[in-house]
């Protein structure tokens, strides 16, 4: 059979697997925005902090996504529990490293002046420095979203979810009649997924940015 045809009789196992992909990777890009942000939050000030953060986070990302999800299978096991964690750790960088910067360009005189009409540190952290910072935040997001998308893929070698189990089946029957399809099929749908997250983000953006910050 054809491409399409595969497609229009796998649909439901198809969408099943993109559903699963979708939301292993915001779950894990909300967990790694959260920890992001408060490391941000907790280094930003000092700069032997913020390069310790940085460096830190970027380590992970030199450890090949199939060697960290196997050194975590004998600790956690398979499927979900190593997928999440691996994810997770890989998310960190664009948003810790966006965080400090963000924080780090706020006006220091708005700051002055927050302090000057008596908000408290928490205030001036909520109402001033992070809606301030929220733009290279974002974008944080969005460059973690799009590589959690292909990375998570791999986490079918864990057996997990996703849409790398289709890829990951047709790679493994090469030569077979719908070998090309299934790797065609999940290579695509990662592909649409990635570009259905990022015009998300577009649209957060434009609804959580002021006019004046995003000019």
């Amino acid at each position: 059979m054809n491409f399409w045809e595969y497609v229009a009789n796998r649909h439901q196992q198809l969408l099943t697997d993109a559903y699963q992909h979708a939301s292993a990777v915001f779950q894990c890009m909300v967990v790694a925005t959260v920890l992001g942000v408060l490391i941000g939050v907790a280094t930003y000030r000092s700069e032997w902090a913020g390069n310790l953060a940085t460096t830190t986070t970027a380590t992970v990302l030199t450890v090949p996504a199939l060697a960290l999800i196997g050194l975590l299978i004998p600790v956690v096991g398979l499927g979900v529990p190593p997928t999440v964690i691996a994810l997770t750790l890989y998310g960190l960088l664009p948003v810790v490293r966006n965080a400090i910067v963000g924080l780090r360009g706020v006006d220091p005189s708005l700051v002055d002046a927050a302090t000057g009409i008596g908000m408290s540190r928490p205030a001036r952290l909520l109402r001033i420095e992070l809606p301030l910072a929220w733009p290279p935040i974002l974008t944080g997001i969005r460059v973690a979203t799009q590589m959690l998308m292909g990375i998570a893929a791999i986490a079918a070698y864990a057996s997990g979810p996703g849409l790398g189990n289709v890829i990951f089946r047709g790679l493994a029957s090469l030569g077979s009649a719908n070998a090309l399809n299934q790797v065609l099929a999940g290579t695509l749908g990662i592909i649409i997924l990635a570009l259905l997250f990022d015009a998300a983000y577009v649209l957060i953006g434009r609804l959580t940015i002021p006019g004046g910050i995003r000019a």
